[in-house]
């Protein structure tokens, strides 16, 4: 899948748990998921069927347990969201967004090394 549906706030908690380690059963996801959120085993379930639904992460049942895995990259939905907030914020005009990003941010001096490298390269 090039191109990542959009997920949801919530969705985005339970990508991050599946892209930390994967693949997980249902319970490990919602004990993980608990442990940082107030939601219940249901919540979490739904959004795990959501998540399948949209093609973003599949399942294998083992047993009477589901085994779920990413189907799409995180820096595949980070682009897609990144582009999609540069549409909606910015009317796609990427500089206002790069400058106010890199103005806000605390930037370590190897950040700074590997923000001039991007650059470079794309200046080539």
């Amino acid at each position: 899948m090039s191109k990542a549906p959009r997920i949801s706030e919530a969705e985005w908690e339970v990508m991050n748990i599946l892209w930390e380690k994967s693949p997980l059963f249902a319970g490990e996801v919602i004990e993980k998921l608990q442990g940082q959120t107030d939601w219940n085993h249901r919540t979490i379930r739904t959004l795990l069927a959501r998540l399948v639904k949209k093609g973003v992460i599949a399942f294998e049942q083992e047993g009477k347990a589901y085994l779920y895995r990413p189907m799409v990259s995180k820096r595949t939905c980070v682009r897609e969201e990144s582009k999609s907030f540069s549409e909606r914020i910015f009317r796609g005009d990427t500089t206002p967004l790069l400058a106010s990003l890199v103005e806000d941010a605390k930037l370590s001096p190897e950040d700074i090394e590997e923000l001039r490298r991007i650059l470079d390269k794309k200046a080539e």
